[in-house]
C-alpha cells in the first residue's frame, strides 16, 4: 500500500470531484493541524489546485508536506473531510498503480489509465487492483 512511512515534499494527490481551491484548502488543513495557503501564500504547507478532465478532474499538489503524518494517512483524512474520493501514486513500479481513499476513511489499490494532456494528467477506468 501506498507509503506508509512519514515523508516530507511533494503529495501528488487528485479528487473524484470538481472541488474549489479554498474548500481543499479548509479540508487539508482540517486533517493536518496547519495552515495551508496557495502557492504565492507564505504558509508552512503551501497546496496547488487545478482541474483537469478525466475521473478525477482536481488535481492537489501538496508541497512543503509534513514529515511526521504518512501521505496515505492525510489524504485518507481530506477523502472524510471532503466526502470524495481521493487518489494518490502507490509505491508499486506499476505507473498505473494508485491508492484510492475514499470518504469512509478506507484504502483501497486500485489501477488507472492515465493520459498526460495539455491541462495536466487525466486519469480513467479505475479497477481493483488484481491480488497478487
Amino acid at each position: 500500500m501506498a507509503d506508509m512511512d512519514p515523508t516530507g515534499g511533494l503529495w501528488n494527490w487528485a479528487a473524484a470531484s470538481s472541488l474549489p481551491a479554498d474548500r481543499v484548502h479548509g479540508a487539508l488543513a482540517g486533517a493536518l493541524e496547519r495552515t495551508v495557503g496557495p502557492l504565492e501564500a507564505n504558509t508552512g504547507v503551501l497546496c496547488d489546485v487545478y482541474h483537469v478532465g478525466g475521473d478525477f478532474p482536481t488535481v492537489i499538489d501538496v508541497y512543503l508536506a509534513p514529515e511526521n503524518i504518512a501521505e496515505a494517512t492525510a489524504a485518507s483524512a481530506v477523502a472524510v473531510r471532503l466526502g470524495v474520493e481521493i487518489i494518490l501514486p502507490d509505491d508499486s513500479l506499476d505507473p498505473g498503480g494508485f491508492v484510492l481513499a475514499a470518504p469512509d476513511g478506507s484504502l483501497t489499490e486500485v489501477v488507472l489509465d492515465e493520459v498526460e494532456t495539455d491541462a495536466g494528467p487525466e486519469r480513467r477506468l479505475r479497477r481493483d487492483r488484481p491480488a497478487a
